[in-house]
């Protein structure tokens, strides 16, 4: 990159003088508002003319000659450096009594003809708005003017019986699509959205009804901001930024070196930002085209990672790259361009970069933007064009689009020039200004004259995008209909036998959300025709405005992360990973990132952006966010752990919560475990509970002020307090979790013990427990005395069966050491109390691991895998394979072997990890699960064994539910009992419809309802039990055969055994 040090211009040529814009004197007054109206015809004529109210009748003069040539149109454009209105309004004459001057001054005009007079107003027609909002008007009161001679008043009826058909569907907001703010969980909130759909309908400067404006801290549908006053006084979604500080104004008229840092923005991939019709600037016999911003900062951007949103289904990368900062240009002409483009054009009013006010005075803008027009140098530079030469660009391209003088020799251009000055203005940003919105994308230009005595300004043709919640999207008897549609379609798939009658309801539903889709006022796409009278030309094209829609996505993940090192600071941890701490700070909600208002922002891309962006797959919005539906459960469920696991594309906290609520649970569990040495494992369950309950952790999360940098939906989802607070607690788990994964379990223990205590004192006592007492009596090692002890002698065998030599025997000694044996000395009591550490240790240990190697997985899958995983079930499986029952230590004399049942053998494996966690370290429990658990997770996911068999079969029949009934469940009854009361059988039968449908015994009533369960699905022919095995004999059939193999060669094995 090169630049040239020339003053104000490149290479350090002066540019050439341009000629000045004097307003002459204008020798006539034209006033449009007294035009006739696109009805009256003095000619008495019935030919048919289409409604544009700029029409007049039309003699074509002969050509004009010297002094008779007119002059040029009074109304001028802005000249920089003092920003007037742009253009400047037409000359007008304060003084009512005062004459208006007559039109004749154009040949081509109409004199001024008394119209015929109006007919009364009905009665029913309020003379004002038919719903006056509940709030105050966004925009300043306007003048009432009176109506142009030509409008009926019988069509106000019809407007507002138009927009009550229109409104009337718009009750509800979709929060998806429309990412609106609003609720319709009440009769009011709906018709609050229904009057300010109406109050933006009627405003009197709009443009055209189909064209939606911005207006400062209104969503399109109501008020950007629902918040109490308290809650906005903080909040990103407030852009308040813990941590920001005014920024001292720089030097308009320098380009204030040393103080500012320059970064060029650049997006990939480029698709939607590289179009066939950029804007050029031709100066000095070349062309500069425009690439992008540069960004001058006030601080520098160190430690931020790359800004990454969705548009147009894409997933983008913004870039800003350091580079050495030019010098042609000032920071006065860098805000006049800034205004000029994100205010007069765009209309972004919602986007503000000053920061918080101090003293009353806001100081610097954070950011400042240039415009980079380039051209290529030989040498493979890039040459930049000066600030200076862009603003003179934009004071020669801002003529009228069609001038009023001139209007009659472009309406005889030959086909050919005209089709050639049309195609020019393809992809143009003109500008009316004063109305709503004011600037607008030519599609098309069309002079289509369709009556020979009277002429219309050529018609400008805009392709929009109504929005979501104004269309079929966000109306709510689409999204019943369309809910009730996919519903049925669910229910008939899953059906045994589907009958005519319900494939009938089903064509009928879809047929009815066609024609929902197919009419005019619920399409998303428009096609809007303004007259071009009052336009002008801005020398912006599309391009332009495309880049600068993805600014404010840019300035507000720099500025979110600049505060995040002020979270640091509160943590006590720098993150060396910024994403992960954002991911920890991302409430689901949070799916949606336009750096500012979502509806102006959008409102300003269907106005101004390009006109057919390329798309790309939709489902990159929901791909790795979707996780409801039996259907979405089955696939999901159905992948495997991956051996060199990716990032997880989940982009909320959900995850990292899971990871931290486990984090959270062994922390307490270890501290109170040592801490209370004579407490039984229900008293430590009871203060562990009361730590970790939402409640205390919201506490904990509001000393960190949690809720200032949460980024959450800025909607009515947590405008409660109870939900705010639980959504604080959340994130207060995903920020343990995510300081684990980084800084590791001494850092989180840290944390967590600063938070829980203000005392130093109460935290030295938290953070350093003493030893286990058995550890306490011996120090060093006990292993001594396994001479002198028959049961530390047995214990030798399984130490050399797993492999591991404890340093504190006793300590296994404990573990196997039964409820029922009384105090002894050698153990110092029962393994209840180890078996409540170990728990805690395993669901630590599964957790990690899923959250590292399943990152397609959601929280709720996680969940579903980890109690697959460490179930009392697979536990006594475990155990029984080690030949743990054979070492337990039990107050039978006779030494029998004893048949332990499942949740005793289960106990005991918890036992031993707390036993191998206290002598060794988390390390070996990783290990040893790695060994003994983990393996096992191909073998659940491959059967289908991460649900239990009643949750299984529940799932089942809630498929075969008939619509418009409440669903049937399977009911379970015990049959029968038989035995002593401490060894008794069950015997439960489940019954689906009336009919029983399985039958299962065991030792307890949840066993045999188990066994029930298993049956019922092995010999009840489900649909969704079919299309669940043939999916996962699609997708691993080569897996399943070897896990067969296998299964066949261990049989074998223990037959010859």
């Amino acid at each position: 990159m090169s630049f040239n040090a020339g003053h104000g211009c490149p290479r350090g040529r002066p540019a050439a003088p341009l000629p000045m814009y004097r307003s002459a004197p204008p020798r006539y007054h034209y006033d449009p508002s007294a035009a006739p109206g696109p009805i009256y015809n003095p000619q008495g004529g019935s030919n048919y003319m289409p409604p544009h109210p700029d029409f007049m009748p039309f003699h074509f003069p002969a050509p004009s000659q010297g002094s008779n040539a007119l002059p040029q149109c009074p109304v001028r454009p802005p000249v920089f450096p003092e920003p007037p209105p742009f253009p400047p309004p037409a000359p007008h004459n304060s003084d009512s009594s005062a004459p208006v001057p007559v039109q004749s001054s154009y040949p081509y005009m109409m004199p001024n003809v008394t119209p015929p007079p109006l007919p009364p107003v009905p009665p029913s027609v309020p003379p004002s708005m038919p719903y006056p909002p509940s709030y105050p008007m966004s925009y300043p009161p306007q003048l009432q003017l009176p109506p142009p001679p030509s409008f009926n008043p019988a069509y106000k009826d019809e407007f507002v019986v138009c927009c009550a058909d229109v409104s009337s569907s718009e009750s509800e907001c979709d929060s998806d699509g429309g990412g609106s703010s609003c609720s319709s969980s009440s009769d009011s909130e709906v018709f609050d959205v229904i009057a300010e759909i109406k109050r933006k309908k009627a405003h009197p400067d709009r443009l055209h009804e189909e064209l939606w404006y911005n207006d400062p801290g209104q969503m399109n549908d109501g008020p950007l901001c629902k918040c109490s006053a308290k809650a906005r006084r903080t909040g990103i979604r407030h852009s308040i930024y813990p941590g920001e500080q005014p920024v001292k104004s720089c030097r308009p008229m320098s380009n204030n070196s040393g103080k500012l840092f320059h970064y060029r923005i650049t997006v990939s991939p480029p698709t939607n930002f590289l179009t066939d019709r950029p804007t050029v600037i031709e100066y000095d016999d070349h062309e500069y085209l425009f690439e992008g911003f540069s960004c001058f900062s006030h601080t520098p951007l160190t430690n931020i990672p790359l800004c990454r949103v969705i548009r147009f289904n894409i997933d983008y990368t913004i870039h800003f790259i350091e580079e050495m900062a030019p010098e042609n240009y000032c920071v006065k002409g860098l805000e006049l361009f800034s205004s000029y483009l994100f205010k007069d054009i765009l209309e972004l009013y919602d986007w503000n970069l000053t920061g918080p006010d101090e003293n009353g005075q806001s100081g610097c803008q954070r950011f400042h933007f240039m415009p980079r027009f380039v051209r290529c140098l030989p040498d493979g530079g890039k040459e930049v064009l000066s600030m200076h030469q862009v603003l003179l660009y934009l004071l020669r391209s801002s003529p009228a689009l069609v001038p009023e003088e001139e209007i009659a020799n472009m309406l005889q251009w030959e086909e050919l020039e005209w089709q050639k000055y049309a195609e020019e203005c393809k992809g143009m940003i003109v500008t009316n200004p004063g109305l709503k919105p004011s600037s607008v994308r030519i599609d098309q230009l069309d002079r289509e004259q369709f009556n020979s005595s009277v002429i219309t300004f050529p018609i400008i043709v805009h392709f929009g995008i109504r929005p979501a919640q104004l269309s079929y999207a966000g109306d709510p008897q689409y999204q019943k209909l369309w809910k009730s549609y996919v519903k049925l379609r669910h229910l008939l798939a899953n059906s045994p036998k589907v009958k005519q009658i319900d494939k009938q309801k089903l064509t009928q539903r879809e047929e009815a959300l066609q024609k929902i889709r197919q009419k005019n006022t619920m399409r998303r796409e428009v096609t809007v025709e303004l007259s071009s009278q009052g336009f002008w030309k801005t020398g912006i094209r599309s391009d332009v405005c495309q880049h600068a829609m993805m600014l404010p996505v840019l300035t507000h993940h720099i500025r979110y992360h600049q505060c995040l090192m002020h979270l640091d600071k509160l943590i006590g941890y720098m993150f060396k990973e910024r994403c992960l701490l954002q991911l920890a700070m991302t409430h689901p909600s949070h799916h949606l990132n336009f750096g500012m208002n979502p509806d102006h922002a959008r409102n300003s891309l269907s106005n101004c952006g390009i006109r057919q962006p390329k798309y790309g797959d939709r489902k990159v919005h929901h791909m790795y966010m979707r996780k409801k539906g039996i259907n979405t459960l089955i696939n999901i469920m159905s992948r495997l752990g991956q051996d060199d696991p990716s990032p997880s594309r989940i982009n909320h906290n959900e995850r990292l919560e899971f990871l931290g609520d486990a984090v959270v649970e062994f922390l307490t569990s270890v501290h109170l475990y040592y801490l209370f040495p004579n407490l039984e494992e229900g008293g430590l369950a009871t203060y562990r509970t009361a730590i970790v309950q939402n409640q205390h952790l919201a506490m904990l999360a509001k000393k960190l002020e949690l809720d200032r940098f949460m980024l959450y939906a800025h909607g009515p989802d947590l405008c409660r307090e109870s939900d705010l607070r639980h959504a604080m607690a959340n994130c207060f788990e995903a920020l343990i979790g995510a300081v684990y994964l980084e800084g590791g379990l001494e850092e989180a223990k840290q944390l967590f013990g600063r938070l829980l205590f203000n005392s130093e004192d109460l935290r030295e006592v938290w953070l350093n427990y003493p030893p286990h007492p058995l550890q306490v009596q011996e120090p060093l090692t006990d292993r001594q005395l396994i001479e002198s002890s028959p049961v530390l002698q047995k214990l030798t065998n399984f130490e050399d069966a797993i492999g591991v030599l404890f340093t504190h025997v006793r300590l296994l000694a404990r573990a196997f050491t039964l409820r029922t044996v009384g105090f002894n000395h050698l153990t110092l009591g029962h393994n209840q109390r180890m078996e409540f550490l170990g728990d805690s240790i395993m669901q630590l240990v599964a957790t990690e691991y899923l959250f590292i190697h399943f990152p397609d997985h959601h929280e709720g899958h996680l969940t579903l895998l980890r109690s697959s995983l460490v179930n009392n079930r697979t536990q006594a499986k475990v155990a029984e394979e080690l030949g743990m029952q054979e070492f337990a230590i039990t107050n039978d004399k006779t030494k029998r072997p004893v048949a332990l049942r499942t949740k005793t053998l289960a106990d005991l494996l918890e036992s031993f990890i707390a036993a191998l966690y206290i002598d060794k370290d988390l390390e070996f429990v990783h290990t040893f699960m790695n060994v003994c658990f983990f393996p096992r997770l191909k073998e659940f996911i491959l059967n289908q064994d991460w649900n239990d068999p009643k949750s299984q079969l529940q799932q089942c029949c809630l498929t075969l539910r008939t619509e418009g009934k409440e669903p049937d469940i399977p009911l379970y009854k015990t049959l029968q009992t038989v035995g002593p009361s401490h060894a008794r059988t069950y015997t439960v039968a489940v019954y689906f419809k009336g009919e029983r449908i399985g039958c299962g015994k065991g030792p307890s009533i949840q066993q045999a309802e188990m066994g029930a369960a298993m049956d019922a699905l092995e010999k009840y022919n489900f649909p969704q039990m079919a299309h669940q095995k043939r999916f996962i004999e699609r997708k691993y059939r080569q897996e399943l055969k070897e896990m067969r193999r296998e299964r066949e060669r261990q049989e074998r094995d223990s037959d010859e055994g």
